[in-house]
Order: structure tokens, then sequence, then C-alpha cells
């Protein structure tokens, strides 16, 4: 029996990207995904459009496409090591983080991440995901204190093999659910076609 409904994002990870090239084939590995603690909320929009062809006085044929998504992550706060790893902020000899203009391209990164359901938690992985750097905000103090947040722009591209995104169904097997976080999920059958071209 499925789900009926969901709710409640947690559980957030993000795995760095790595992309290598040998001989001429491009293949795809990933860091162990760690853990982002704090999120608030996620809001990604699908990216892409249809494009009608008309013949016969009809839409004879439509052509859609997946640009990705892009959207929001909002958090209690980005941790350290995501904006050493992926924001690419230098942590000098005091312990101070340091945002230099380096002009560098943004490393790229998985994102996973889950929403409760009445029956099973749904998991996702985004393959290819880049991150603007948060905007410095916060307020006064008054008669209670009201944490603030950080938010991340999110861009889901997808990978140069077409892989955008995978997520758990009805029937994942128990294994492949209970090790979503262990290492970011790849199928069989990606990694096959991986290996054919």
């Amino acid at each position: 029996m499925g789900n009926k409904v969901k709710y409640n994002l947690k559980n957030v990870h993000a795995a760095k990207l790595t992309e290598t090239v040998t001989d001429g084939v491009k293949s795809f590995s990933y860091g162990t995904p760690k853990a982002i603690p704090g999120a608030v909320s996620i809001a990604l929009d699908a990216e892409g459009e249809t494009s009608p062809f008309y013949a016969d006085g009809i839409v004879y044929f439509r052509s859609v496409t997946n640009n990705g998504y892009s959207g929001d992550l909002e958090m209690a706060l980005v941790p350290e090591w995501f904006r050493t790893e992926i924001l690419q902020e230098e942590l000098d000899s005091n312990g101070v983080l340091v945002e230099k203009n380096t002009n560098a391209e943004s490393v790229k990164f998985a994102l996973l991440f889950e929403f409760d359901g009445d029956v099973n938690a749904i998991r996702h992985v985004l393959y290819n995901c880049s991150s603007s750097r948060p905007s410095i905000e916060s307020e006064t103090k008054e008669d209670t204190i009201e944490p603030g947040t950080e938010k991340l722009s999110i861009t889901a591209d997808p990978r140069a093999d077409g892989l955008v995104k995978a997520r758990t169904g009805d029937g994942t097997d128990q294994a492949t659910y209970d090790n979503w976080y262990q290492s970011v999920y790849i199928s069989a059958a990606a990694t096959q076609e991986e290996n054919n071209d």
C-alpha cells in the first residue's frame, strides 16, 4: 500500500560530484553524503517547456524538454562543511571563514532529502546541483526569540548523460531504501547506459 500524503521535509544531505573524462568518455562519482541539519523548507520548480508542431489543423507533435529544477532550500544555518566544500569559502589558520571573488566554477553536488508520508518516507536525490551563496540577514531580538534562517538558491540541471533525479516508490526494495544516505543511488539502467557510451 502506498502513501496518500506527504509532509515534513527532513534528512537533507549533499554529496560532492566529481566528473572525469577518460578517452573522451565522461564518468561521474560522488562523495559520501553529508547531513545538512536544520531543514525548514524546499521549493523546486520544474524547468523546461513544451513546443507544439501543427499539421493537418491540429497539434501533430509536441516536444517536451526536461531542464531540471530550480528554487530554494531554506535551513536554520548553512553548515561550515558546506560553505568550504561546496561554496568554496576558505577556512584560514585562525578558524575564520573567508569568502573570495575567485570566479571559480561552482562545485556540483547531489542533493538528497525526504518527505514523511503516512506509510513510508519518500526519499529523493537530485544528481547535478549547484548553489548560490546565501544572503546575509537577521533581525533584532524582541520579547521572544525568533530564529533566523538562511536560503540557498539551488539549480538542479540534467547531468551530461541526461540523469536528473530519482525517488523511492511504493515497491522500492528495503536494502535500497535503508542505504539511501550511505551513498548516492544510481540505477543499474543508468550505469549500464554509461558503460555503453
